[in-house]
């Protein structure tokens, strides 16, 4: 049982959803990386310069995607493509895959076949990032503008943490997401991560501060 359930658990579906979550909403808090510790009284210094904002590719203007939503669509299509001849490609399999690890999902067979149509009229049997882009921008519109889609998106995440169960987040499960993933995070880091995300407690972590983290992310900005 307890090998079925770390199958489950490390399936490759999962850890490709966990590695996008990472990502695409920088969740300092809860997983690297992290850049949120509780916050400590410092030495005074000299502010350092602010980072120049992300400018945004031609590819992404051209289907209205902020920076960091195109980031978001090419780290999905990065985990489920693959090389071939004519380069970096997706195929129609993985298309789906790669919508769902966007939290958008195609509603149906009939919306994924236009999908595939259209952004494979010659039916090649594969699809390339520009074209992916082109759907996955109109997905991601219709998604951040569906209050229903952003909670699904939430309960999406949060269950990653919990393995489905209708529970808090705890340490443990931090301690489990660290090792799936590889990471090499010492647990007061972890417990730091706690701490933040429920405002100074060890508690565990609520959806309501699951929530707030990926809001302050910047998951549906």
């Amino acid at each position: 049982l307890a090998d079925s359930i770390h199958f489950t658990v490390a399936s490759p579906d999962v850890i490709a959803d966990l590695k996008l979550l990472r990502s695409r909403a920088d969740l300092s808090i809860l997983l690297p990386p992290y850049s949120m510790a509780p916050k400590r009284k410092q030495p005074a210094a000299t502010p350092a310069p602010k980072a120049a904002p992300k400018r945004r590719s031609k590819l992404a203007k051209e289907n209205d995607l902020t920076a960091e939503e195109e980031a978001e669509i090419q780290e999905a299509y990065n985990l489920f493509a693959h090389e071939s001849d004519e380069g970096l490609i997706l195929d129609h399999a993985d298309v789906r895959r790669c919508l769902i690890a966007l939290n958008a999902p195609p509603t149906d067979q009939a919306e994924m076949k236009e999908i595939l149509d259209t952004i494979d009229p010659d039916d090649a049997g594969y699809v390339d990032y520009e074209h992916f882009v082109a759907v996955a921008a109109l997905k991601l519109h219709s998604r951040h503008d569906d209050p229903g889609a952003q909670d699904e998106e939430v309960m999406k995440a949060y269950s990653l943490f919990t393995k489905g169960e209708e529970r808090d987040i705890t340490l443990h499960d931090l301690r489990r997401i660290v090792k799936e993933l590889r990471e090499d995070i010492p647990d007061n880091v972890l417990k730091d991560m706690v701490r933040e995300a429920t405002g100074g407690g060890l508690g565990a972590i609520g959806t309501g501060d699951f929530e707030s983290v990926m809001r302050r992310a910047g998951v549906f900005n």
